[in-house]
């Protein structure tokens, strides 16, 4: 077995799997309205701030959390982007899950 041939083959499995293809799809939809895909970049880099902080442990300001609330209820009222954000959701789970799966065949004992 070579590990780099395998993978190659788990790209393609998350290629092919429903959650990429749904992703996908819903994302070059949103790509289409530029004011959609403002918002939703607009969201991602609030949560990546927050993730950021989270990381570093800076506290949250109660104005970021309520600018990305605010964001993610207007979000939710468009069908389209409230499809986009919970598909990115499933697939962010599967790509996790794949992490998980390979960090505990990597972790060393101390």
């Amino acid at each position: 077995m070579n590990v780099h041939d395998e993978a190659h083959n788990l790209a393609r499995a998350i290629r092919e799997s429903p959650e990429y293809k749904q992703y996908a799809e819903l994302k070059e939809a949103a790509s289409q309205n530029d004011e959609l895909a403002a918002m939703l970049n607009d969201f991602q880099a609030k949560q990546f701030e927050i993730q950021a902080k989270q990381m570093v442990g800076e506290e949250l300001g109660a104005d970021l959390m309520e600018q990305i609330q605010s964001l993610y209820q207007i979000l939710m009222k468009d069908p389209l982007a409230s499809q986009y954000v919970q598909a990115e959701m499933r697939f962010s789970l599967l790509v996790n899950d794949v992490y998980t799966i390979l960090g505990e065949v990597i972790k060393f004992d101390k």
